[in-house]
């Protein structure tokens, strides 16, 4: 068996950094008329909005998946 020249370690240590790197928090605005209640599918975080007008600070990471959501808005830039 041949040797990878150690490309998987590398490729291992580069996703876990890309983990664990920071990214902004983004502001969310709840649209809808009752509530939500969903979850961010890059770091399963679980984002309530419990009425009309909630707003939630939503890790950078689960921001394109939460846009495409009708009822969210993004709140500023």
């Amino acid at each position: 068996m041949s040797c990878c020249g150690n490309a998987r370690g590398q490729l291992t240590a580069k996703l876990a950094a890309a983990k664990s790197t920071p990214v902004a928090a983004v502001l969310f605005e709840y649209v809808g008329r009752t509530r939500l209640i969903i979850i961010g599918p890059a770091t399963r975080t679980s984002y309530r909005f419990d009425r009309p007008g909630a707003r939630a600070l939503v890790d950078g990471r689960d921001k394109p998946s939460l846009a495409a959501v009708s009822v969210l808005r993004q709140v500023g830039g």
